[in-house]
């Protein structure tokens, strides 16, 4: 989605990206610039599918890259200059000198497209090749997959799952969260009377997103179809090692390089892990192709660079709302960095148990 799907001009939009900047500090990314005088900015939230998939294609092809948190517990993706930014109010959305692009799809493709000097890794072969329509399968076939709906339907129905990473006191907390955010839209529709067709749309998709994630038949039919996806991945990583038997040689899912379709499959197995899915998928002797990937992928540095702690909910997720709230509203007599360290203490302790809790799992 181009900047000219949005109804605010560029000086507009210019001063909105300079009021974002100023809400918080951003990070840069470990990467290395490929590109003198070009700055990306990406806002993101950390625990986001789509946020995940476009992360890891920017590491992968090692981007510098000025990254925002927006954060969906603090409900930052509904405030007015969100919204402004991307009317649909989901992350990612990557903006590049006068150009702001909204769907993850449309991301990779356009750092892809831009981004090619030599030197820049390519996830995607050249147009026409054989290879490239490889990619281009798998991508669509992986990115076909309703990761939200299996998100929020482990979430709300755990039975499902088994060694899942979401904690107990979940899916009443996604519940009631959904419920105070269909109020809050409709008060900012009606404070923001301009953006009033943008939140009242919201509000809708959010209404039909929780019936269908909370209804078992439907999530089941989709776990389902996932066993079908995930046969065809095993089949063509079976290929693979037929085309590399030498010993030490290694591949991935379209050929001897990483590609965009890995980026998909990686952050897909990653996700299904975190949700407590994987063993239905993989391991046990059941998918050995699938499950030998994802122990090598785990171990590329983009990936544990941005993947390497997401599923510890309390440090990639609670803490980074934690000193946000801390730092707008500790107490004048305890002191912000009181506070912070008080957080920073039991988030540690906390870390820990966790550490100690998943090591006794795995």
């Amino acid at each position: 989605m181009a900047s000219e799907n949005s109804s605010d001009s560029q000086e507009e939009r210019a001063a909105l990206l300079e009021t974002g900047s100023e809400r918080d500090e951003l990070q840069q990314c470990d990467t290395v610039a490929t590109r003198s005088g070009s700055r990306l900015t990406l806002y993101h939230w950390t625990q986001s599918f789509n946020s995940q998939k476009v992360r890891l294609a920017i590491a992968e092809k090692g981007l510098r890259c000025d990254e925002y948190d927006v954060s969906l517990p603090l409900s930052e993706h509904n405030e007015p200059w969100f919204m402004r930014l991307n009317p649909t109010g989901e992350v990612p959305v990557l903006v590049h000198d006068d150009n702001v692009i909204c769907d993850p799809t449309q991301i990779m493709d356009y750092l892809e497209q831009n981004f090619n000097n030599e030197g820049t890794p390519k996830l995607i072969p050249e147009e026409g090749s054989t290879y490239y329509l490889r990619v281009q399968h798998y991508r669509e076939l992986l990115d076909s997959l309703q990761m939200d709906a299996y998100t929020h339907g482990c979430i709300l129905h755990p039975e499902i799952t088994v060694d899942s990473h979401i904690p107990a006191y979940a899916a009443t907390c996604i519940r009631t969260q959904i419920g105070n955010t269909q109020t809050e839209l409709k008060k900012l529709a009606e404070q923001n009377p301009e953006l009033k067709d943008a939140y009242v749309a919201k509000q809708r998709r959010l209404k039909s997103k929780l019936f269908d994630h909370d209804n078992m038949k439907y999530l089941k039919k989709l776990l389902d179809e996932l066993d079908s996806v995930m046969d065809q991945v095993e089949t063509e990583l079976q290929r693979r090692v037929e085309e590399t038997p030498e010993e030490g040689s290694q591949s991935w899912l379209c050929g001897d390089f990483f590609s965009m379709a890995d980026v998909s499959l990686a952050v897909t197995l990653h996700r299904l892990k975190f949700l407590g899915l994987s063993r239905r998928y993989w391991g046990n002797g059941n998918r050995v192709n699938l499950e030998t990937y994802y122990e090598r992928v785990v171990e590329r540095p983009a990936f544990r660079r941005v993947l390497g702690h997401v599923n510890n909910i309390l440090i990639s997720a609670v803490l980074p709302v934690a000193f946000r709230v801390a730092r707008k509203n500790a107490p004048v007599i305890f002191g912000t960095t009181l506070l912070i360290g008080v957080l920073g203490g039991a988030t540690y302790l906390a870390f820990l148990y966790m550490k100690k809790r998943l090591t006794l799992t795995f």
